[in-house]
């Protein structure tokens, strides 16, 4: 997967498709990123560079209730490219 505006751009409207919101703030993250389960807020630490901000989105959409159905067709390719990588990862 290449680190770039784009893909960054594709993995937040997986999220927003899916009626999470991601903002970017500044704040003590202990680990880059905060999630607000029961506002579906998604909140990223501002400081990180693109490459940072599509791992950090990368680990975080497998763990969401993603509503596969809401998703376009793009985004459901990269849906289960995300997961599958996931699952890849974690074995």
């Amino acid at each position: 997967m290449k680190y770039t505006q784009s893909t960054l751009d594709k993995l937040e409207n997986i999220l927003g498709e899916s009626e999470y919101v991601v903002r970017y703030e500044r704040g003590t993250f202990q680990s880059g990123w905060c999630l607000l389960e029961a506002r579906r807020v998604v909140v990223l630490n501002k400081f990180l560079n693109i490459e940072g901000r599509i791992n950090t989105l990368m680990e975080i959409i497998p763990q969401l209730n993603i509503q596969f159905d809401k998703l376009t067709l793009e985004s459901q390719k990269l849906y289960e490219e995300v997961v599958k990588k996931s699952v890849t990862t974690a074995e």
